[in-house]
């Protein structure tokens, strides 16, 4: 059995290694901002994991292991990962497969990085998702230490987290259930991309979890399967015409204007207008890729579970506004909570172009 400590693990991977740890028999600490009960072998340690003090605390506790969900600024995750480091004998670190670069082949773990191959001294001098995962990767590197592992994941689904190119579920399936048209991009639905049960990839780390082999080295863990967004698409329109008794409208708009309803500019130019296909070969040193959920099976499944009880977080009503405009579609007044998003959502679906 080994202690180990599991920062922001409520999300889509989160949520499922935390039990898995525990139904192998290891004891595991859960950072979280809400209170939660402890249930067998799982303690929920209530706090603010950005704030210093806390963290401070915690890792005054040796740890076996330390598994990291969380999203850092740069200049931030430079002062704490030393002490991450000190506190335990094995890291965790989660990147993303976002780091790399375009490639015409299936991506390897040691493919050519953005940070290392943009010329874009625009985007290059931003602290953007994938950047600041490869900055963080390289103080791991540099630290004098070995005892990391730093795990890629590429796009994860959920029971909870469902995407549609950059938009989150929020940004679709809302509108979809609302009876309004799912707008999206025809410049990235016909792009090829991978995405994996969150289920499968918390299971492959579990693997890499006190394995001597695994530290100082970097694996990505992806679905074998790689298929375009319209197919992705299509799962979606199927479950929800089941439900609905009726095939949701979608309207495919060019990148200019796409680019208006979202604000995820780099995403999209470096990331989701790629090519996405992975070599899966390294994990698979430790796991069965071929047994990961098949996509249709998998996104299907988490889909109509939603269903079952659909909760949105906060809804973008700059965004759903611009996209009500090209649609032609009008949202009810009674959606947008405030006042303030009231008059957003008017400002930008009637006078603002």
């Amino acid at each position: 059995m080994k202690n180990i400590l599991v920062f922001g693990g409520t999300g889509a991977m989160g949520k499922h290694l935390v039990q898995l740890l525990a139904e192998l028999g290891h004891s595991v600490s859960v950072t979280t901002r809400t209170a939660r009960k402890a249930t067998a072998n799982i303690e929920y340690i209530q706090g603010n994991a950005k704030d210093d003090s806390f963290v401070d605390l915690i890792l005054a506790r040796k740890w076996d292991a330390i598994v990291d969900f969380m999203m850092y600024p740069t200049l931030v995750f430079e002062q704490r990962a030393p002490k991450l480091l000190a506190a335990t004998d094995q890291y965790i670190y989660l990147s993303s497969a976002r780091v790399y670069a375009d490639s015409a082949e299936p991506i390897q773990e040691d493919s050519p990085r953005l940070l290392d191959s943009s010329n874009d001294s625009e985007f290059l001098v931003t602290d953007e998702y994938s950047l600041a995962k490869a900055r963080q990767e390289n103080m791991l590197r540099q630290s004098g230490r070995d005892n990391w592992t730093i795990v890629r994941p590429y796009i994860t689904y959920s029971e909870q987290r469902l995407q549609l190119g950059v938009l989150e579920k929020e940004g679709w399936l809302y509108r979809a259930l609302k009876g309004r048209t799912i707008v999206f991009s025809e410049d990235i639905v016909a792009k090829l991309t991978t995405l994996t049960y969150g289920f499968d990839v918390a299971d492959a780390i579990t693997k890499l979890i006190g394995e001597p082999r695994a530290l100082g080295e970097t694996y990505h863990i992806t679905q074998r399967e790689a298929v375009t967004w319209h197919e992705v698409l299509n799962v979606y329109l199927n479950v929800l015409e089941k439900l609905l008794g009726k095939r949701p409208k979608v309207l495919l708009l060019g990148l200019d204007d796409f680019s208006r309803c979202t604000r995820a500019e780099y995403q999209v130019k470096y990331d989701r207008l790629f090519k996405r296909t992975f070599n899966s070969s390294k994990i698979a040193e430790y796991v069965d890729v071929k047994d990961f959920f098949p996509l249709e099976q998998g996104l299907t499944r988490c889909l109509e579970e939603f269903l079952e009880n659909p909760q949105f977080l906060a809804i973008d009503w700059r965004s759903e506004a611009i996209k009500d405009r090209y649609s032609g579609e009008v949202a009810s007044l009674t959606e947008p909570g405030h006042l303030k998003q009231k008059l957003k959502y008017f400002i930008y679906r009637f006078i603002k172009s």
